[in-house]
């Protein structure tokens, strides 16, 4: 299975979808961290523990009373964390799920192992449940309870981000509805004339107004800062006095943000699959497009030899020519699906879905590559369904689960709030999707003025084609969102242990330069290099990735500069 969660494909094709950062595939005591020694700093102030506040210690006070999981060799509970940790007291809370796979050896258990699997927006407990402690080594799967959480706001947190309405809802406003709906026509990965650009804005524009009618009273309290206080929150509720973690995508964005705030808790920390947090929403924007850019002509290149006798065309060149000839033909006309595509009911597949499709193909080439293959040889024949067909999953269970256990915070969102929030303990259709965009635009500031966006568009251009026009014109969302009070900055996390990046040479979602960046950044931080394609390492296989990540998580090994896989 893909352990970092995949970009979520939006299904209004008159809405650029998102080239996610870290989705970008593959998803969390009231002591105070240890004595200064090796590697440790003196506390500072960002690192003092809140704790020792009155008004947190309800939360960190918890502890987890685990159930068994609907899926057998697991065990279930739930965690409650403040909505705002400004206002902690305030009766609004989050009540997030978590899960947990135990140690295979319990009489040498060193502890949890915390671990988020990207997106954002990736539901850490269904993945789990879906056997996503597989990935880990048998060494640390041996060692350390493996443990999930759906962050706030997502999967099955209570309440849930949605940015769409309920059947009734949406009945009720198309009947109170006095305009006529945004024009859904087709979408251009470059949007170069008056009218293309406002039909861009105006897209962008419904999908954050979408977003702030249904989750509006949420949309400021789910930034990866706060997700980063929930997983100390966690921390304690597991008895752990320090945290062993680690994140793939942006869960490396969680795990930086972690450590910048609680860096004497750390014990061990991974980071797979690095973001930059020193980079702005355009450096993030073309690092990322030029990683897919380059990705895909990897794709063309080595077709061949991962694919087989599936590739589409019989060379390099003549791959990239047919893929650049599906655009072309996407922006004319929707490619044709049949009628039972969930792409049916816009007409086909625009050139934004056909980009996304193929975007997405890249994280995991040992399972994506020959799929990819022949659906886009049945694309160029005439039919896209396959190709479709690529960019969708099967929708999470919508089993409603026992009410969560009083916490005596006089919460909301059981019986319904005026946030609009989902009441439910069910995931919403599109939780995925509105949590990626959600995250991403509140973490990273972006211009309100509607001209830096047209600005950027040569730039992208320049550095990564299509991929890049069409990645900065899926920011438009974030034009009018709110915003966290986080700007881009270097790593600010002195007195942590030395932190492991793993970084992918042929990454196409999160760059290897990006992975290089962080470790530099981090006081005593380590690089292992994967040479390779895909998004991640850890997990896909690799066992020197492997023996080296475990032995740095179970017996704090270091990695030597230099290290290569």
């Amino acid at each position: 299975m893909n352990h970092p969660v995949r970009r979520s494909a939006l299904r209004r094709p008159a809405l650029v979808t998102t080239l996610a950062l870290a989705c970008s595939v593959a998803l969390a005591s009231c002591t105070a961290g240890p004595a200064t020694g090796p590697g440790r700093a003196a506390v500072s102030p960002a690192s003092a523990d809140p704790a020792s506040r009155s008004d947190l210690k309800p939360f960190y006070g918890q502890r987890l009373r685990w159930t068994d999981c609907d899926t057998e060799g697991y065990a279930c509970a739930r965690l409650t964390v403040p909505r705002d940790y400004d206002d902690p007291g305030n009766g609004k809370t989050f009540v997030l799920p978590v899960a947990r796979a135990a140690a295979g050896k319990p009489d040498r258990r060193i502890g949890s192992l915390v671990f988020n699997p990207g997106g954002p927006g990736a539901a850490g407990v269904q993945s789990l449940e879906e056997g996503m402690d597989e990935a880990f080594g048998r060494a640390a799967r041996d060692r350390f309870d493996i443990v999930a959480f759906d962050p706030r706001g997502v999967g099955a947190s209570v309440p849930a981000l949605t940015c769409t309405a309920s059947d009734d809802e949406a009945e009720e406003e198309e009947e109170e509805a006095t305009e006529p709906p945004v024009s859904e026509g087709v979408a251009p990965l470059h949007p170069r004339t008056e009218e293309e650009r406002t039909a861009a804005d105006e897209g962008a524009r419904a999908a954050a107004q979408d977003c702030e009618r249904h989750s509006g009273g949420l949309l400021r309290h789910v930034g990866t800062q706060d997700a980063a206080r929930d997983l100390d929150v966690l921390r304690a509720a597991l008895g752990e006095r320090e945290l062993t973690y680690l994140g793939w995508s942006y869960g490396t964005s969680l795990g930086t943000a972690y450590a910048e705030l609680f860096p004497r808790r750390v014990r061990a920390m991974v980071l797979d699959g690095a973001i930059d947090p020193s980079l702005d929403w355009s450096q993030r924007v073309l690092s990322q497009s030029a990683g897919f850019r380059r990705s895909v002509d990897d794709y063309a290149d080595h077709c061949a030899e991962v694919a087989g006798d599936s590739c589409p065309a019989d060379s390099p060149d003549a791959i990239r020519a047919l893929i650049e000839r599906l655009y072309t033909r996407a922006e004319r006309e929707p490619l044709p699906v049949s009628e039972d595509s969930s792409y049916a009911e816009y007409g086909g597949m625009d050139a934004t879905a056909v980009l996304d499709a193929v975007s997405m193909a890249m994280y995991t080439p040992e399972d994506q590559w020959e799929p990819l293959s022949r659906a886009l040889a049945a694309a160029d024949a005439g039919d896209a369904t396959e190709l479709g067909a690529l960019d969708e999953e099967e929708p999470a269970p919508t089993e409603e689960e026992p009410a969560p256990e009083d916490t005596g915070d006089g919460t909301e969102e059981e019986s319904g709030d005026e946030d609009g929030a989902a009441t439910e303990d069910l995931t919403p259709v599109d939780n995925e999707g509105a949590a990626l965009t959600a995250v991403n635009c509140l973490d990273v500031p972006h211009p309100r003025d509607l001209d830096a966006y047209w600005d950027a568009l040569p730039r992208a251009e320049k550095a990564a084609g299509v991929y890049g026009t069409a990645g900065v014109t899926a920011e438009l969302t974030c034009r009018g969102w709110p915003s966290g009070d986080r700007t881009p900055h270097r790593v600010d996390a002195d007195g942590v242990v030395p932190v492991l990046v793993v970084g992918t040479t042929g990454d196409p979602s999160t760059p290897y330069e990006e992975a290089v960046s962080l470790a530099d950044q981090f006081p005593g931080g380590m690089l292992l290099t994967y040479e390779g394609m895909g998004h991640t390492a850890y997990g896909r296989g690799d066992a020197c990735v492997t023996e080296k990540v475990d032995a740095y998580l179970v017996d704090l090994k270091p990695v030597r500069p230099g290290a290569t896989c």
